[in-house]
């Protein structure tokens, strides 16, 4: 069995040593490190932070032969066992990679244990060594002692992430399976019980959503679930794992415990829009776990850790995921339906504020993730477009042209997901394979307009017919007046001391068209000095262009912009709920939201 001791060597100083022992190595046995982590597209290189390779054979030292910026070759004599070690060195806070410091550790197995190529089909081990005293070990990997996990092969290996430290942990049964909830760095009211109970709801809805209310433990795809949730001061995200998840959320975020004093009958306090965010990030990498890591795109199939592993399908597997755990927060009883419903205006405001929606499909969105997405820049909104959100929108759509059909066959994207989990039996899927269960759930009747219709929403630029589509279930379309900054076609910060920044010039707009650059900094308009952007709605004159001074590389510019009307300027939208809504369409709205 391959195996690999891990140990905290230096923890001010960010380093875990990590000790591969190989059985019976090859004559020449090639050892690798991912470049990229699954569900997060981009070539991070973690081969980088690797120091001090070293290898024997018994008291034999072996020549670690360096092929590429991820692959060292050993040239091995005889049947004993290859022992490679080395360092590595972690500081990134974020889910994706590994850190260490005195109060805390975490790793996910591409960070740490390279790959023994030609073994990894085959059980692999990690031991845990070395721990500060008091820390504890949190992961979803199979145990075999306190410190002492096991996976099948290499893929198992790395789909386990490990926290480590001192943390607080909960425990739930959801249908019959077992779930934990860990939390690092919580300040000492957070109400843990509260964060539990939410969690369960999602997490019940979710599994009678892909198997029936009445599923039974052996339907469910995973024995075990664990969240592990770090806590800070500021940050936010997630990664899917097969029966897991790492998260990152501001602790101010985390619902707080009544203050001292309260009554004890005391309802718990409203959930803040930072808390509904968290919770929204656990549906999403919880739905994950059926729809990307069971089901995910043929290409994926099996993983390439050495290079980018191209898709046009994050449209679904992402944007779809995104559709559904707003939704599942509304049918859990999490939020209501007008929160839910000002979400989903969030969204679609975001994405009609994006002049790359008109530049790149969904499609080519996914595929250019390698290079676009975790890269943005001031230019990002005018070439692409999220998959995630616009992705959200398609799912969005494609739920409402199903649901509103008057035909007798009633079909909705439940039953799309749920048929083709059928169908692959829970395992790689093709673009193909949703065009064909779309063509069967629609029927006959509504196919080939469904699957056209389908086509051109994720490889086509046009905006989607939303107005349309929730006006039929009772949901009012409006659009805000725009701000200063949507009607000059920019996007900037503010701060005391560095006043008014621009980030981002959107393609088209005012500020394009008079020559303002990213980077420029806003010093005035007219003879008035501006400290806020908005300081301006009382300089400007209606109709009249307007003087504005700008900073950029050192030197001073005056820039005439003519700044539209807000009226004629792309505000955000708002849904709510049509009071006046005819009796159909609120039974519409009543079984898309609550399912």
């Amino acid at each position: 069995m391959i195996s690999y001791r891990i140990d905290v060597h230096n923890a001010q100083a960010h380093l875990f040593r990590v000790t591969l022992t190989i059985p019976a190595p090859g004559s020449t046995q090639r050892l690798s490190l991912p470049v990229w982590i699954p569900g997060s597209y981009l070539v991070r290189e973690f081969a980088r932070h690797l120091s001090a390779l070293e290898a024997r054979q018994g008291s034999r030292p072996v020549a670690l032969t360096q092929l590429d910026k991820t692959t060292w070759q050993a040239e091995c004599s005889g049947r004993a066992a290859l022992v490679v070690t080395y360092l590595v060195y972690a500081f990134d806070t974020s889910v994706r990679a590994a850190f260490l410091d005195g109060h805390r550790g975490f790793f996910n197995g591409t960070s740490l244990c390279l790959r023994v190529e030609g073994r990894e089909s085959g059980p692999h081990r990690i031991e845990l060594k070395s721990l500060p005293r008091g820390w504890q070990i949190a992961t979803s990997m199979a145990s075999r002692s306190a410190a002492v996990f096991e996976a099948v092969d290499y893929d198992d290996l790395v789909d386990h992430p490990f926290e480590l430290g001192t943390f607080w942990r909960g425990r739930f049964n959801a249908h019959g399976v077992p779930h934990e909830l860990v939390v690092a760095g919580a300040l000492p009211d957070f109400d843990g019980e509260r964060l539990l109970a939410d969690t369960k709801r999602i997490c019940e809805a979710e599994i009678a959503f892909w198997h029936g209310e009445a599923a039974k433990r052996a339907d469910i795809p995973f024995g075990r679930y664990v969240f592990l949730l770090n806590s800070v001061d500021d940050g936010y995200g997630g990664l899917e794992h097969r029966a897991s998840t790492a998260l990152i959320a501001a602790r101010r975020d985390l619902p707080r415990l009544a203050a001292p004093g309260a009554s004890p009958g005391a309802k718990p306090e409203e959930s803040t829009d930072g808390y509904v965010t968290l919770l929204g990030l656990i549906s999403h990498e919880y739905f994950h776990t059926w729809n990307v890591k069971r089901l995910r795109p043929c290409d994926f199939a099996p993983y390439d850790y050495t290079r980018e592993n191209y898709t046009e399908l994050l449209w679904f597997f992402e944007g779809f995921t995104s559709y559904y755990d707003d939704l599942f927060l509304r049918r859990a009883g999490l939020i209501d339906g007008p929160r839910y419903l000002k979400a989903v205006g969030k969204t679609i405001g975001s994405v009609l504020g994006m002049p790359g929606r008109q530049v790149q499909s969904v499609a080519q969105a996914s595929f250019d993730a390698w290079v676009k997405y975790y890269r943005g820049d001031e230019n990002t909104p005018n070439a692409t477009i999220s998959y995630y959100t616009k992705g959200s929108l398609v799912a969005l759509a494609l739920d409402l042209s199903l649901r509103s059909t008057k035909s007798r066959r009633k079909a909705t994207l439940d039953d799309v997901m749920r048929a083709l989990w059928v169908r692959s039996a829970g395992g790689p899927i093709g673009e193909a394979d949703i065009v064909e269960v779309l063509r069967e759930v629609a029927g006959p009747a509504r196919a080939e307009a469904l699957t056209r219709q389908l086509g051109e929403w994720v490889h086509g630029t046009s905006d989607l017919p939303l107005p349309e589509l929730l006006k039929r279930f009772g949901v009012q379309w409006q659009s805000q007046p725009a701000t200063l900054a949507q009607r000059l076609g920019v996007r900037v910060s503010e701060s005391a001391l560095g006043g008014v920044k621009v980030t981002h010039v959107l393609r088209g707009g005012a500020a394009e068209r008079a020559g303002v650059s990213a980077g420029d900094e806003v010093l005035a308009l007219g003879d008035w000095r501006l400290r806020r952007l908005d300081d301006a709605l009382r300089l400007l004159m209606p109709g009249k262009p307007a003087s504005l001074l700008v900073s950029r590389d050192q030197r001073l510019l005056t820039l005439t912009v003519d700044v539209p009307l807000s009226a004629d300027a792309v505000g955000a939208v708002s849904l709510g709920i049509d009071a006046r809504a005819a009796h159909d369409a609120i039974a519409l709205r009543t079984a898309w939201i609550l399912g």
